[in-house]
């Protein structure tokens, strides 16, 4: 189901988000209505931590605005480095970052990152909720890149320039030509020049394993979906979010890079899963 935006917003985070956007100029009047001062939301009570995994082509800096507003609202943040290996051991690596963080935890994971969290956070039981972004919310014996085939829509898989390493193994990237109209065609072109050249590649054989029993079964989880995502197409996103029942909010226009043009959303829907499970 599409959840509608609330009109009580976060005031704190209004300013913050207002000026991370102004990369973009996205910054719209919804903003405006979905934010107030965080600390009405407290109740005194800590704050869950925010564990933020990126996935494959990025790094934690595409979770820039979305920590910025985050801390202003008082929650603790961490932004893990995702490996992008294979799929067993990047979650077993992120599970044993959440292992050591005393408290609740709120796992929010974009793009492969979402098939990371569904698996590190089954063994962890302070993981609270799962916020998928853009991601994968895979099934037992899934695995990322099919997934992705499963419905029209996806221009990666044309776009992938295939690189060896060492071991025997090979590692995906974007061609950067392509970079933009694949991965996030709703941000500015220098931006998106310097994305490409950064972009961290993933390993296409690991991002093939099999995904484990999934944590949203057990775990309550929200789903942002942006409308016009080129990697995973809408369609597979809402046959995730459908089957493991998750809250979801749908950006219309939005990139794969929905946190980056539209992190507004982002934080909202993670503001929802604090306020319910808290």
């Amino acid at each position: 189901m599409t959840v509608r935006p609330r009109h009580r917003g976060l005031s704190m985070l209004l300013a913050v988000l207002t000026l991370m956007l102004g990369l973009t100029g996205t910054a719209t009047s919804a903003a405006a209505t979905a934010t107030t001062s965080a600390a009405a939301t407290t109740g005194g009570t800590a704050k869950p931590t925010v564990v933020l995994v990126h996935g494959v082509f990025a790094d934690s800096s595409g979770w820039n605005a979305t920590i910025t507003a985050l801390q202003a609202a008082g929650f603790p943040v961490i932004a893990a480095a995702n490996p992008l290996r294979d799929l067993a051991g990047d979650s077993a690596y992120v599970s044993s970052l959440v292992k050591t963080i005393p408290g609740p935890v709120i796992m929010v994971g974009h793009s492969y990152g979402g098939a990371v969290i569904t698996n590190a956070a089954r063994d962890n039981a302070n993981v609270k909720a799962l916020v998928y972004v853009a991601a994968f919310a895979p099934d037992q014996g899934e695995t990322p890149l099919k997934l992705a085939e499963r419905f029209p829509g996806s221009l990666l898989g044309g776009a992938l320039v295939i690189r060896d390493f060492p071991g025997g193994g090979h590692d995906g990237y974007i061609d950067q030509a392509k970079f933009r109209e694949v991965f996030a065609a709703d941000l500015p072109v220098h931006v998106t020049r310097q994305m490409a050249v950064t972009q961290r590649p993933g390993s296409v054989d690991g991002l093939s394993g099999l995904s484990g029993v999934p944590a949203w079964k057990s775990v309550p989880s929200w789903y942002v979906i942006p409308t016009e995502d080129k990697v995973i197409p809408p369609a597979v996103q809402r046959f995730m979010a459908e089957r493991a029942g998750s809250k979801v909010r749908e950006v219309t226009g939005a990139s794969h890079v929905v946190m980056q043009s539209r992190p507004d959303v982002v934080v909202r829907q993670i503001l929802a899963a604090y306020s319910a499970t808290r």
